[in-house]
Order: C-alpha cells, then structure tokens, then sequence
C-alpha cells in the first residue's frame, strides 16, 4: 500500500500552502474581526486556479481528484477556516450542478462559479430544519411551466451575498422525501430575498444569512434534476461535504497544534520552557497521533470517491473524527497557552471558536454516528 502523493498533488498541495502562508494567514484575524466576505483572497483563488481546480476542462477546471481537494481544503483552514469553506461552498454547489443540472445550466453556471464571478449557497437548512431535512416547510407549488416558492432558510453561507441558491423545497409533502425537489433560484427573481445575517460565534467572514421566499415564481427550467428528486441530489452533495468539512477540522487541529508547539517552547515557568514538562509533551503528542489518524481517514474517504466507490460510511467517520478532534486540539492548545490563550493577542482564541462549528455543520456528530451505526448494522 502506497501512502505517497503523486507529484501533482505535492505540487498542488505546495502552492496551497504557500498561498495561505503568504497571503491568507496574515488576513485571518482581520476577517475575523471585522465579519466581511475576504473579496480579494477569494478572486486571488480563482487566479491560482483554486476554486475551479475540481471542474472539468471544458468547463474551465483543471479536473483536479478528490484527494487534491482536502488537501487544498485542509491547507487553507490551516489558515483561515472563513476562506477554506468558501472554496468548499463553491465546490459542493458546482458539485450539485455538474452531476444533476442540464447542459444548459452547467454553461450557464459553472464556467462562472470557477471564475469566481457567481457565488452559489445551498438552500437547505430552515429555522425548525437542521439535522432532519425532512422537516423543512419551503415549499414549490406549480402553477403552469412556472413554480411558486414561499419559505425561509436559515444559516446560509455566504447568503448575504449570493448570486443564486439551490433551494430544497417540498413539491408534494405527502410523498415525504420522494417529494422534495432542488430548485435553482437567482437574486434578483421578484419574492427572493435575504434575511438578517447572523452573527456567528467562529468562522466568520462568511456574510451568513436567511434567505426568503415570498411567491417567488422561477420557470420549471429551473428545476436541478427532476421534481421528486430532491432528497438524492441533497444527499449526494452532503456526503462530498463531510469530505471538505472534515479537511477543514483537521487543517484547524493542525493549526492548533503548531500554536501550542511555537508557545510551548517560547513560554518559562519555574525556570524552564514548559515543552520540557512531560503534561505539556503528552498533551502535543495525543494531538499529533490523532491528526495522522484523522488525515488517513480522510484520505482514504477522498480515495474511494475518486475511485468511484461508495463513501459516505467512510466520510461521515472521517468527518466525526476529525470534528472531535479539532475541539478537542483547540481546547489544549489553549490549556497550554493558560491565560493568554483567552486573549485575542494569539490566534489559538479565534481557532477555538472555530473549531466548535466542525461538529455542527454537514450533519452534527450525532448524525454522523446514526449514519455509521446505519450503514453497519443493514
């Protein structure tokens, strides 16, 4: 078994690093502050080929695997987790489009997506609908070869300055899931409108926000796959998502262990720098051994989807591991910086609020364990 990168991966993995140690590292903290979109790191992205780099050729990528995108993803978390899950966002939507849209709305989107030029949110989370999408209350009603939308979703990335959205909406709530459909919708269509944004505790920079569906009339055209098919098309784009967020927690596990291990040997007490204190060197050796772990899991999960095998058993537990992981290292890496790991003068305060959001997004920890347990137990 062979756990070498190829050279195109090393190489791609080496301009990620060296694009987020130069360029998104020292903006992290300002993105974090202030909550506004980084417009300048993300059209920098698209000039490095980084948000298109999954897309195929004729649609302007570079059809980079999977594997090269979490280690993209987990490059760029190690620097800031706001510019990381927007290169996600952009891959899971283009996701959606290429494996379910029509010619005509992959030329009429993904081409510009890449470019950087279109932002696309995922419509599916609702104020009484996270964890069971079953429970959304959008709904779609015909009316002719158009649909009429009324609904809210809630936690939208990058809401408050999306072009477009993929809705999941109810077509026919009596069929329960083979009732759900995926309706593309544009800004600027009369009755679609964003809500408040949110304020979030960690990740921030993403312009999250409610979107709103007031009769808001879209043309069938508009329809991503056909009517009823809905639950696959979410399903489909959640199961890649575990891919990138679970990248993405273990780029911030790493980032916290490189703060704990700079600190560790910077910081004296009773004479000495604490790296030479065994609770200290226990503490930084757990945090390595599980980041190995979690970056295997995550490999292997990346692997087989490149490999066109089922993956969502194996991306659900690369995503529960690498989740748990990353609050777990922030939470040390902060213990080893004592109180001045609770000042905003180290990065390890803002990696630990951002760590938090892993467990949560794409299906919260529990959810993954449901799907694990599942998928074993058929």
């Amino acid at each position: 078994m062979n756990f070498d990168l190829s050279e195109e991966q090393k190489m791609i993995r080496d301009m990620a690093r060296d694009f987020a140690e130069s360029e998104v590292k020292p903006v992290a903290a300002e993105i974090d502050r202030t909550d506004a979109f980084p417009w300048k790191i993300y059209k920098r992205m698209a000039e490095l080929g980084l948000l298109a780099m999954t897309l195929p050729p004729e649609y302007g990528g570079s059809g980079a695997d999977t594997v090269s995108w979490s280690i993209v993803e987990e490059e760029l978390a190690r620097a800031s987790a706001a510019v990381a899950d927007a290169q996600l966002l952009l891959k899971l939507m283009s996701h959606m489009i290429l494996c379910h849209g029509t010619e005509e709305q992959k030329k009429k989107y993904i081409r510009e997506m890449g470019k950087g030029e279109r932002i696309c949110a995922t419509g599916m989370t609702e104020p009484d609908a996270g964890s069971d999408l079953r429970g959304i209350k959008t709904t779609a009603r015909r009316e002719g070869d158009d649909y009429i939308l009324n609904g809210t979703k809630r936690f939208m990335t990058c809401g408050n300055i999306v072009d477009m959205v993929i809705a999941l909406v109810y077509t026919d709530r009596s069929k329960g899931s083979k009732g759900m459909t995926s309706i593309i919708v544009e800004m600027g269509t009369p009755g679609f409108s964003r809500g408040k944004k949110e304020e979030l505790m960690g990740v921030r920079g993403l312009e999250t926000s409610e979107l709103i569906f007031e009769d808001c009339r879209v043309s069938k055209d508009n329809l991503l796959g056909q009517e009823g098919q809905g639950w696959q098309v979410a399903l489909g784009s959640l199961d890649m998502g575990r891919i990138g967020i679970g990248s993405q927690a273990l780029g911030v596990a790493q980032a916290a262990m490189e703060e704990a291990v700079k600190y560790a040997k910077q910081r004296v007490a009773f004479g000495q720098p604490i790296a030479k204190f065994q609770a200290i060197q226990f503490m930084i050796a757990d945090m390595s051994s599980h980041i190995e772990a979690a970056r295997l899991l995550l490999r292997k999960a990346a692997f087989l989807s490149d490999q066109g095998k089922p993956f969502t058993r194996e991306a659900a537990e690369a995503k529960l591991f690498a989740s748990d992981l990353a609050v777990k290292a922030a939470t040390d890496a902060l213990q080893i910086h004592g109180a001045y790991g609770y000042t905003r003068e180290y990065p390890i305060e803002r990696i630990y609020r951002d760590a938090k959001v892993y467990q949560i997004w794409e299906g919260t920890n529990q959810i993954q364990r449901t799907v694990i347990a599942r998928h074993l137990l058929k």
